[in-house]
């Protein structure tokens, strides 16, 4: 293939990859939707249109915290379509996804290892009395709020220390690195030219940095969170089958749970997931063993990004 050959199969190679910031073209047009006289108006009619409706329907339901609930989840529903379209996350969010669903046959040793200890802990605080008082007085408006806080907070963990396991990957990059994680790919006959070339330096370009480097950044968190989604959810259904279980009239009685008991057994088990999700992320990053088994796949191809993308920049400079 002739050199614009090459680099059009590795564009290609990359959107298919979910690598859309390692394009040009594709910077270029996130640089431009991230420009604030895009983005500034954009925010203002989001956030009156999401305060209106949450302060309607506040009004109409005489609950205040439906309010603040709405506006979170306009803004969360606005960010996430303008992210998939002028962002360029759908490719993204795409590849991810098909990554994480893909592998769901490592979900059980996963399970295995993280949630023993965690459903421990977890059934003393749900057969307690003053978590079903707790989490039977909430509003919708006050639960949806509290799991969006347990998750915003997972993902500013993940934000402080994912970008470690993407530096981890562009350390130590030599030749043998490159030719290994081009190998099948469109650049392993150009990788191969590279390397042999004196003159030529791929590794020298193996640093990532920029919407590249939020790029692979953004990966590991969609597969991260969307792991950790799982095994919230089945928290949340072992809660709700155990307390289907134990929870009987009288303790009902002598809980004072006055709100019907499905209501309250399902908030308290939304609660309780939640939290479960928080505490997952914060063990699968910070413990070594857990990060092996979350990011033991992933880190494969970050290593290819890294490759791919060292020897398409030393490619683009040899004009």
């Amino acid at each position: 293939m002739t050199r614009e050959e090459t680099l059009a199969a590795t564009d290609a190679w990359f959107l298919e990859h979910g690598l859309s910031y390692f394009v040009p073209e594709k910077r270029a047009d996130v640089r431009n939707a991230l420009r604030l006289k895009r983005t500034v108006p954009l925010i203002l009619v989001v956030a009156l249109v999401a305060a209106g409706v949450g302060v309607g329907i506040a009004l109409l339901t005489d609950e205040f915290s439906a309010a603040p609930a709405l506006l979170v989840t306009i803004g969360g529903l606005a960010l996430l379509w303008y992210a998939l379209t002028a962002l360029h996350a759908r490719q993204i969010v795409g590849w991810a996804l098909h990554r994480t669903l893909g592998s769901l046959r490592f979900l059980l040793p996963m399970t295995t290892r993280a949630l023993p200890l965690l459903l421990l802990a977890i059934t003393f605080l749900f057969i307690n009395t003053e978590m079903w008082q707790v989490g039977g007085n909430l509003t919708l408006g006050a639960l949806w709020l509290v799991i969006v806080l347990f998750a915003s907070l997972a993902l500013g963990f993940l934000l402080v220390r994912l970008p470690e396991e993407v530096d981890r990957a562009d350390d130590d990059v030599d030749d043998a690195f490159l030719l290994r994680t081009t190998a099948k790919t469109p650049l392993a006959e150009t990788a191969r030219e590279l390397v042999d070339d004196p003159e030529a330096d791929p590794a020298s370009y193996a640093e990532v940095t920029g919407y590249e480097r939020w790029n692979l950044i953004l990966v590991l968190m969609i597969v991260q969170f969307v792991q950790v989604l799982l095994l919230s959810l089945m928290v949340f259904a072992f809660l709700l089958l155990f307390g289907s279980l134990i929870i009987s009239g009288p303790v009902q009685t002598a809980w004072d749970i006055q709100s019907p008991f499905s209501r309250t057994l399902v908030q308290v088990s939304a609660f309780l997931a939640a939290f479960s999700g928080l505490y997952l992320t914060v063990s699968t990053v910070t413990d070594e063993a857990y990060r092996a088994q979350f990011f033991g796949s992933v880190t494969r191809e970050l290593e290819r990004a890294v490759g791919m993308r060292a020897v398409y920049l030393a490619l683009r400079a040899r004009a």
